[in-house]
């Protein structure tokens, strides 16, 4: 069973500044809500603390909160915990089912992402991967798309695959079940590019059909 957060705990979450999701609080308060993984420490001085996603989520009532895992701390500009326990759909067997609630985790998600690639980057920018999401490419990529209000091929025939690819930078996102039509295929290829990556379209051999090359940006 999850312990919920603590009364003053719920309070600085809730008084967390708008848009920067940047909190207050005493340093044993703050470090309390990092371990949980509702917060992370921003790398540089002064080290303030800010929401992260699962934070951004609990502010805003729509999940409850998983613990991070042992050894996960949250700290560098990582969220501790998948986002704090939330886990994109990637279009396998293991996926949660979808509905209006998982949209709206899933969008809640992907601002707290983006305002940490915002909070790590030394020119604020969001354009581009931040340093988590660099090591959790697939999850990345999909957590972009489902935020974007697509299915995965686990709610839809010529839904969304998204794979690990030989390539140490790269995935995959392939229709499955179905070849989508292609404004289907395009939509998905200018989300990615909108959210950050570089998206090149090929056909596959083994198995057949096409599908989409994603690499972070570079820059």
């Amino acid at each position: 069973m999850v312990k919920p957060v603590t009364g003053a705990q719920q309070r600085i979450i809730e008084a967390a500044e708008p848009g920067t999701g940047r909190l207050s609080g005493t340093a044993a308060q703050l470090d309390g809500l990092v371990r949980r993984g509702l917060a992370f420490r921003h790398p540089r001085p002064p080290h303030a603390c800010f929401l992260t996603p699962a934070g951004h989520r609990l502010r805003e009532g729509d999940a409850p909160v998983s613990p991070p895992p042992p050894g996960s701390s949250g700290a560098g500009g990582r969220p501790a915990a998948e986002d704090g326990g939330f886990r994109a759909r990637t279009g396998g067997p293991e996926d949660p089912p979808g509905g209006a609630a998982r949209l709206r985790e899933a969008r809640a998600a992907w601002s707290g992402m983006r305002e940490l690639r915002r909070m790590t980057r030394a020119d604020g920018a969001t354009d581009r991967l931040c340093g988590w999401e660099r090591q959790h490419l697939v999850r990345a990529a999909a957590l972009a798309l489902e935020a974007a209000g697509f299915a995965p091929a686990s709610e839809e025939p010529g839904g969304y695959e998204v794979r690990e690819t030989p390539q140490p930078d790269a995935v995959q996102v392939r229709p499955v079940g179905g070849t989508p039509p292609d404004r289907v295929d395009e939509a998905w290829s200018r989300t990615l590019t909108e959210a950050g990556w570089q998206v090149s379209h090929h056909q596959g051999v083994r198995p057949p059909g096409p599908y989409l090359l994603a690499s972070p940006r570079r820059g």
